[in-house]
């Protein structure tokens, strides 16, 4: 299985501006995104909604990835209240090490690969799990992005540049922060604003709190902005994530 989170991921990378190693232009790929994502609006009938769910996995992060394991049927459940939803797992994790699944529209088999991954140590690599997503919203669309994580060690003009690429396609990125970095806060806060996202904080060991930004995010990708506020008017997470975006 090509994108099994287990193997190691065969797709290409982009350069550092953020294209396709492929050649293919790029103007011609956001034109081609864009005429797809009009004819497949969020809450459409028979349009799957699709959501990157992107880990750090690195050693700090063992008892929030365990966290989430436990919460992410919840985001199938949401999205199941409101039409249906795929979701693509990609983390990173030790030296240079970025995985993708596939698209997963089945909460048992996306905790099955879950539950097969440890965390090591290492450094951040969110620079590639953003263009993984530019990659995929171009070839078959993406409705938002959930980054869970506590840290940043790269370069944020560089993070800030993939981040405008994804919001020139319209594909939001939900950022939730564990614990207090402020160098990890300003980045991703810049990430959320240039993509027409949203920036989140949860406390170590919050299930409750992470549950709440996890549904939401997952409402918003089954059904856009309208799911997005239905599920507002109870307050939560969804709340806080509307009152961000743009």
């Amino acid at each position: 299985m090509p994108h099994d989170p287990t193997k190691s991921s065969q797709r290409p990378l982009t350069d550092a501006a953020g294209r396709s190693v492929r050649g293919s232009n790029s103007s011609d790929e956001i034109a081609a995104f864009v005429a797809r994502a009009r004819a497949m609006a969020p809450g459409a009938a028979g349009v799957r909604g699709r959501l990157v769910f992107a880990l750090d996995a690195t050693m700090s992060r063992q008892p929030t990835w365990d966290m989430a394991c436990a919460l992410q049927a919840d985001m199938f459940r949401e999205a199941a209240a409101i039409g249906s939803l795929d979701i693509r797992l990609v983390y990173y994790r030790g030296l240079s090490e970025c995985r993708a699944s596939g698209w997963i529209s089945s909460s048992d088999e996306l905790a099955r690969l879950m539950g097969r991954i440890d965390c090591r140590g290492g450094h951040t690599q969110i620079g590639r799990v953003l263009s993984d997503t530019r990659r995929e919203a171009v070839a078959s669309g993406v409705r938002a992005v959930v980054f869970v994580g506590d840290a940043m060690e790269e370069s944020v003009d560089d993070l800030c540049a993939k981040a405008g690429e994804l919001g020139m396609l319209k594909v939001p990125v939900f950022i939730f922060q564990e614990g207090y970095d402020p160098v990890a806060e300003q980045a991703f806060r810049e990430i959320a604003r240039l993509t027409g996202g949203a920036w989140c904080r949860f406390d170590p060991g919050a299930v409750a709190q992470l549950r709440e930004l996890l549904r939401a995010a997952a409402a918003y990708a089954a059904g856009g902005r309208d799911a997005l506020l239905r599920l507002a008017r109870g307050g939560g997470g969804a709340a806080l994530l509307l009152g961000q975006m743009k």
